[in-house]
């Protein structure tokens, strides 16, 4: 195990699940964990955070990799998003999740950065979270207690917070096998085109049957409350139509409905309220396009 002693933080690179989570779980001291450390590290020169250990978790096998077993996908917790871009099957599999994590900061970022560090970091705006969520994807966690499994988006309880106990470490995240004609998207509004926060985020995850009806439907968004939500409302409004005007109509509603955001320097509630509705309208028409191709 490689150990720095700094002047107030120790840092420490353990091999082994068990011995990170031997260290996480140390009641005599605070610790985060550090994966690709691009919030980290803003986080500790912003003073946000005070950590006395930093556990670099990026010299565990059993967090690095991509797995493919009968459609399923298993994403280690540490595989940077650049990985991921990558990896062919995963994107055609699953295209949404591919443009939510594409938004994850600039080329050199993508490097280390990764989408449960991206989950973990708990910001309401994150863009890799709603599309995850859309998709029905798990993550898998061990810590001191043993092993659990937990919806995505039953992790991040508000900003900056997540259900995560002492000790615990997301190990991956599993996206499920894909029916025939399905398909998803993820759309953001952000001021600038690159490297932004999103004003809104909007995720759509749906399958068609052979005639072209919506048989199921997940609606994930982004920014537009404390934490990210997953609308049955909106999946309502999809769920048993050939996904037209009407049903669209009746989607954006649910959306604007549903959001319940603050106003800041990037967008005010009411705008934000509007524009939920334009960005989901709009990627679940991608989703469908996307569907109906598949």
């Amino acid at each position: 195990m490689e150990t720095l002693n700094m002047d107030q933080v120790r840092y420490e690179a353990p091999e082994t699940l068990d011995a990170a989570i031997a260290l996480l779980s140390d009641d005599t001291t605070a610790s985060t964990i550090f994966a690709g450390g691009t919030d980290v590290m803003v986080q500790l020169h912003s003073d946000l955070i005070e950590p006395e250990v930093i556990v670099n978790v990026k010299n565990i096998p059993d967090l690095i990799g991509i797995e493919e077993i009968g459609g399923v996908y298993t994403i280690g917790a540490a595989t940077p998003v650049a990985e991921l871009q990558e990896h062919k099957e995963f994107c055609e599999a699953w295209p949404g999740v591919i443009e939510g994590a594409e938004l994850i900061g600039s080329v050199q970022v993508k490097g280390r950065s990764t989408i449960v560090g991206n989950l973990c970091n708990a910001s309401p705006a994150a863009d890799s979270v709603p599309p995850s969520i859309a998709a029905g994807a798990t993550v898998n966690i061990v810590g001191p207690n043993g092993k659990r499994k937990v919806a995505v988006e039953d992790i991040v309880t508000g900003p900056r917070q997540t259900s995560l106990k002492k000790g615990e470490i997301i190990v991956s995240t599993t996206f499920p096998a894909r029916p025939p004609h399905s398909g998803d998207a993820y759309l953001r509004l952000t001021p600038r085109t690159e490297m932004d926060i999103a004003i809104v985020g909007a995720a759509v995850n749906l399958t068609l049957d052979d005639l072209g009806i919506c048989t199921t439907a997940r609606v994930s968004l982004g920014a537009v409350a404390p934490k990210f939500l997953l609308v049955e409302e909106c999946a309502n409004a999809l769920i048993g139509t050939r996904v037209d005007k009407n049903a669209l109509y009746a989607l954006g509603k649910a959306a604007s409905d549903a959001a319940d955001p603050i106003s800041d320097k990037r967008g005010t509630r009411d705008y934000r309220v509007k524009t939920i509705a334009v960005m989901t309208l709009r990627a679940a028409e991608r989703a469908v396009k996307r569907a109906r191709e598949n």
